[in-house]
């Protein structure tokens, strides 16, 4: 169950994260993360009623808070670098820093997968590294310094990973309330400063709202994973969330993959293999 909740997780992220990277092609990426995370704290009002997860303790609260922190920090970076550089590379090359700092931390706290998940582990960092264009030219070309904004985007989106896990079973859903909760007056603030809202009109809000109902359900998922799996291993699944970005920029933007990132694809599937049968 958790890597099938993870794979859920990693495939919606991906959706996610291509609608988000082209919708801040026209709007402002904060404007567009603010939107998303309003969007999930309204799911989240929602659903903890019918759960009835009890309050949970500070240190949970403040694991989610930090989470949600590093998460934003996460998602506009990339959503820049996805409205400004080839999303085939730029996805791909995010997941890398954020699969690696999960399995550091994962290891660190005696994880110890078995033999197929571990070697699935180093099968899916190879595929992500693949898929991001290490060999080989991209069809569309990718500055250093948009690479090196993806490399931010992949630490803030891998320590949301290594502080959601820290979080506790009896807590329940209420990290992902911290954690909107945290972000959403530091971006409003800074939307209303910088008047990034009104890049948001028609076509661009309903994508925002998309994107937020996709993030949710995505997190929702992977905490759910995490709890039930090691760490080093469900971050990893996760982490092949460029998969569908690739394959959906690929069909509808008319971006083409080099033949490495097609041999990535395939990796990534016997990197799930891999780890589902040795979790």
């Amino acid at each position: 169950m958790p890597i099938l909740l993870a794979i859920v997780s990693a495939v919606l992220l991906g959706v996610s994260d291509y609608t988000g990277g082209r919708v801040s092609r026209s709007a402002s990426p904060m404007a567009v993360t603010l939107v998303a995370n309003v969007v999930g704290l309204i799911g989240i009002a929602v659903v903890l009623p019918v759960l009835g997860d009890p309050f949970p303790g500070a240190v949970d609260l403040a694991w989610g808070a930090g989470a949600g922190l590093c998460g934003v920090i996460g998602v506009v970076c990339l959503y820049w670098a996805l409205a400004h550089g080839a999303m085939t590379v730029v996805a791909p090359a995010t997941s890398i820093v954020a699969a690696g700092l999960p399995i550091a931390v994962g290891l660190s706290l005696g994880e110890r997968p078995g033999l197929p998940a571990f070697v699935g582990m180093l099968v899916g960092l190879t595929a992500i590294a693949l898929i991001a264009g290490v060999l080989g030219i991209a069809h569309a070309s990718t500055s250093p310094r948009i690479l090196g904004v993806a490399a931010v985007a992949g630490l803030g989106f891998g320590s949301l990973f290594v502080m959601y896990g820290r979080t506790s079973d009896a807590s329940g859903m209420w990290p992902l309330a911290a954690g909107r909760i945290s972000v959403i007056p530091i971006l409003l603030a800074i939307c209303l400063a910088t008047g990034a809202l009104a890049t948001l009109r028609g076509r661009p809000i309903r994508f925002a709202v998309l994107v937020g109902l996709l993030g949710l359900i995505a997190n929702v998922a992977y905490l759910v994973a995490v709890r039930q799996g090691l760490l080093s291993i469900v971050a990893v699944v996760v982490a092949l969330y460029p998969a569908s970005t690739v394959v959906l920029a690929t069909v509808l933007d008319g971006e083409r993959m080099t033949r490495s990132q097609m041999a990535g694809l395939w990796l990534a599937g016997t990197a799930l293999v891999l780890v589902t049968i040795g979790s």
